[in-house]
Formats: structure tokens, sequence, C-alpha cells
């Protein structure tokens, strides 16, 4: 195979009216979401401090409707109230939700917001139960659960003890009064495959993780029922890490396939996690279940660096839609005996058996820089999918404090070198964000073809000159992809951005 570089497209989030960084804040533990209707909207929720010396915090949130190229940051939702721990999600008709921990009525419980006009405004928001370290999935299928809306949270630290979770479901349009999830699940993260039904991942003990399972939680009025899953991978989740001193390693990922490929309906569990058996400080590590949650496979290790004192934190993970598992983390690697990181990608096409090259995608940063009052970055990260690339939204250092950043990680497109007769390269001019642009090729035949981020054919024309005109003014402001073609099947891939 040959292939080109990964293309990585990174923006500051929290930014005032002129897309300036604002100084004296502090901004970390960011979700993110993608209306699936429209890629180019896009909202990333997070815990705002405007003051850096200040452990207050509100709920923080931006959008786009540029596919990410600039943001708005209105300000927070529900001024002057504590708000912790955003998750933000979406559903299959475009609208945002936004779960954020509170404590108005002196404990910690949660409220959820929605957004039906792509994170400009959100209306008042409905309890959600809750306790601390929550977090939220929504049901995009057609089936009948479709539209629920889902959430745990640490029992121990809960509104409502001794119980985790609670759902809402369409016919009644509120969360109902908590329950227990089986597992006593804690610092995870949930999916909903094709059929509806829900997983949950968790920290465990040892060197294994929990996953916890239901089937019926899908059917509103049903009584829950539950499957627990104890999932060797060889390490465990750590707090109170040096490079995140109040913080967590991450939380533990799972995600499902959810295409009709080879990988169909496979579950994937992931999570940054101190070693067993080489006492590593945390590697990456990777186990799937092609039985819907029964059986796990041994673990994988993501990370390829070969030193076991790295450390590789904030693992992330999203499964695109047509099965490419897309995978982030925090790593060390190239700041032996420091915490000072980067930004680190890899992914997979074969349901997780290999994995791509490590690439190193940001500047190291020194993780210890603008503490807003609290000495961590936050506990995670968050990661959409799509059939193009990942939607990351990361909080680093890198602006000299504590900022919240969006990121477009489009990963290399395989190519069949057997098909590959003679050099293909091309020059595009003037330029492409003003909508009409020149294409020159090396060779008279060849074929244009430009894809949106959902990986739609928007743009299709054959050309029998070394120079093409192509005309996408019509089309809406936000980032494309050109593919073009020759005769023998040499493919080259530009990125466009139309303002």
């Amino acid at each position: 195979k040959n292939t080109t570089s990964t293309i990585i497209t990174t923006t500051q989030v929290n930014v005032d009216a002129l897309g300036q960084n604002i100084g004296f804040d502090a901004a970390n533990e960011p979700g993110i979401a993608v209306n699936p209707l429209n890629a180019n909207e896009i909202v990333i929720g997070w815990r705002q401090f405007d003051n850096v010396s200040s452990n207050f915090r509100q709920a923080g949130w931006a959008y786009t409707n540029d596919g990410g190229l600039t943001w708005t940051f209105p300000g927070v939702i529900e001024p002057g109230i504590f708000h912790s721990d955003p998750v933000v999600d979406f559903d299959r008709f475009g609208n945002f939700y936004y779960n954020s921990l509170t404590n108005i009525t002196g404990a910690y419980t949660c409220k959820v917001f929605e957004s039906t006009n792509g994170g400009v405004n959100w209306n008042a928001g409905i309890d959600a139960q809750g306790g601390d370290k929550q977090w939220m999935a929504i049901d995009r299928t057609l089936g009948v659960g479709s539209g629920n809306i889902y959430s745990f949270w640490t029992a121990s630290s809960s509104s409502c003890p001794p119980y985790n979770f609670t759902r809402l479901t369409n016919s009644n349009g509120f969360f109902e009064p908590c329950i227990t999830a089986d597992g006593d699940p804690y610092w995870g993260t949930m999916a909903v495959n094709n059929s509806g039904d829900l997983f949950i991942s968790s920290g465990g003990f040892l060197d294994s993780l929990i996953v916890i399972k239901s089937i019926n939680a899908q059917i509103p009025g049903s009584t829950i029922t539950w499957d627990t899953a104890v999932v060797f991978m060889d390490g465990n989740v750590s707090g109170f890490v040096p490079m995140n001193p109040v913080g967590i390693l991450g939380q533990t990922n799972i995600d499902v396939d959810r295409s009709n490929g080879p990988g169909a309906g496979n579950v994937y569990l992931m999570a940054s996690l101190q070693r067993i058996s080489n006492f590593d400080p945390a590697d990456v590590m990777f186990v799937r279940s092609t039985d819907g949650g029964v059986t796990w496979s041994n673990p994988i290790q993501i990370n390829d660096d070969i030193s076991s004192t790295n450390t590789n934190w904030f693992g992330t993970m999203s499964v695109a839609p047509n099965g490419r598992i897309d995978v982030i983390w925090l790593d060390t690697r190239d700041n032996p005996g420091l915490d000072n990181s980067a930004l680190y990608y890899s992914y997979s096409t074969d349901q997780g058996n290999t994995w791509s090259i490590n690439e190193k995608l940001s500047n190291s940063f020194d993780p210890h820089v603008g503490y807003p009052n609290q000495d961590k970055m936050g506990d995670y990260y968050d990661m959409v999918s799509d059939n193009i690339g990942a939607h990351l939204s990361w909080a680093n250092t890198l602006n000299g404090e504590q900022d919240v950043y969006y990121s477009h990680i489009v990963p290399p497109i395989p190519i069949n070198i057997n098909s590959i007769t003679e050099d293909l390269s091309i020059a595009v001019y003037p330029n492409p964000s003003v909508g009409t642009f020149t294409v020159a090729n090396t060779e008279r035949h060849y074929q244009i073809e430009i894809y949106s981020l959902l990986g739609e054919n928007i743009y299709l024309a054959a050309s029998d000159n070394s120079k093409s005109t192509v005309d996408i003014s019509t089309l809406n402001s936000g980032i494309y992809f050109m593919k073009v073609i020759n005769k023998n099947g040499a493919t080259h891939i530009k990125k466009i951005i139309k303002e």
C-alpha cells in the first residue's frame, strides 16, 4: 500500500468574538457532538473557569457551522451557576444535548440541555438525576428505543444513593427515577449498537475492566436487566498520576461497529491503563468482542513505542460508520523523564487486528501550565468519527495556558500500488476558498471528485485537457475533499477549505 500523510486541522475553540485567545481563563474536559446530517455543524462543551485562580467552573460551550474553521463562544449555559463534567451528544435528527453536573440542590445532580439550532441556543434543561462522573448516550437507531437518552454515574457520588443510572424515553419525555446498573460502573463511557443494545464500560480492578450490557433498556417502561463481563486488559485505570495530579489517566472507552462490513456488530473497548505485566505507567490497550460482549479477545497495545517508562494517557476512541477505528492519546515518548506530552494518533481498518504506525499530530506541551486552581486537565477528551475522519475535542497548553481545541483528523487513503504506473501531481490555483478554481494535471485524461465531510460525492467531472475549471461556488462554507484520479487509477487527495 502507498499512503499519504494524515491531515490534521486544529483550531482553538474558547476564543473571543475576533477569534483570539482569552487571557487568564482556563478550559478543560471537553465533549463534542457533530450533526450527522451536516458535519459542518459541531458543538463542543467544556468546564469553563473565567479566572484561572478560582476553582469555580461553569458550562462553557462553542459552536461552528463551517466545519470547525471558526468558532463562536457565546459564554456559558446558566451564568453564575456551578457546572462541571460536560458530556455532549446528538440525536439522529441533528439536535444537540449537553449533560452537565451541578449542585444547585446542595448535592451533585445533572441537567440535560437541548439545542435544536446547531448549538446557538439551549433550552432551560431538565433534571437528569445523576452524580459525579456521569456519562450520556443517545439511541440513534430506528428501533423501539430511538431517541432514548441514557446516563450513568459513579454510585459513590450519587444524588440518589446507591443508584447510578437513569434513562429518558420518548414515551415519557423525562428522566426516570434512579435505578442500579449492575457492576458498579465508574470512569466509563456508553454506546448503543444497531440493535438498540446499550453498553457501558467501567474501570475494574487489578488487570481487568468491566463491560455492562442491556438488551431491554431500549424498551419504554421495561424493568431493565443487565449482563456483566469482566474483561482482561493487562492493566487498570488509575487516578492521581504525575501529569494529571488530581485527575485520572482517562476514561474507559467503549464503542461499536455500526457498519455493514466484516466487523458489523463488533464491540470495542480501549483505555489508557497502568500495566500489570511490565509496570508501564500507561499504555493504550484495546480488546474486541465479536459476539455482542460475551467473550473478548486478548489485549493489544496500540502505542508502538518500545519503552516501558513512557506514559500514554487520555486515550480516546471512536468508530466511524464505515467501521474504521480511530484512537488518539497524549504521549510522553518525545520527552523522556518529563510529563510533557504530544497528541498521537493511530487507526485500524481491519476491526482492530492491526493498527497504523503511530503518528505525532502536535507539538509537545507541558500539562502543568495554567491549572485552574485544580491540578488537572480534566479527566477526558472526546471524539466523533465519520467516514472521512475523526472530530476531536481536546485540551492542551500550547498557547501557554489551558485551552480547548478542535482538531479534524483525516487518515491517509490507502492506494493499491499495482494500479499506479506513473506519478500523479496536480496544482490548484488561484484558491479553492473562492469557490472557482483551476486544476492543472500532468496529463490530459483524469477525473475530479469532491466529497463533503459526510463522504457524499457532490461533484464529479472528467477532463480531457491538462487544465480543468472547477466551480463549487454554490456550496456552503466548510471543509471538502477533492479527489483527482488519472487514467491508470493513481489518486491524489487535497483538502479544500471554502470560505
